[in-house]
């Protein structure tokens, strides 16, 4: 009886060595253009958020907290799958980008990241 166990354990423990790591991981971020607390020269500002795995572009949001009120960002077209992608033209001041990010395992991370427009 012992003998059926192992091939059974053995099946199991390959099996998930070898699922896709992407479809069980949430969307953390790596980078971001503006970085966080940095000073950008505006008035034109990219806007590039990096992730750790795919993130759906058509159901996460960018928005941007001004001293008036908030901003939705439209997404651009992501420049690569794991990346989120805007254009804002800003004035001189502070601003928080606000991000929420949807990833293939269904989760929604979120995020601040504060700066300044000289």
């Amino acid at each position: 009886m012992q003998m059926k166990r192992i091939p059974i354990v053995i099946l199991v423990a390959c099996a998930a060595f070898f699922l896709p790591r992407a479809a069980l991981a949430h969307a953390h971020l790596l980078s971001s253009t503006p970085a966080a607390s940095a000073t950008v020269h505006g008035p034109s500002v990219a806007i590039e958020l990096r992730f750790n795995s795919r993130v759906d572009g058509h159901h996460s949001v960018l928005s941007l907290v001004t001293s008036d009120g908030s901003v939705a960002l439209t997404i651009d077209n992501q420049s690569a799958e794991n990346n989120l992608n805007a254009h804002a033209t800003l004035k001189a001041g502070s601003y928080t980008l606000r991000w929420q990010a949807l990833a293939p395992d269904g989760h929604i991370t979120r995020g601040e990241i504060p700066f300044s427009v000289r």
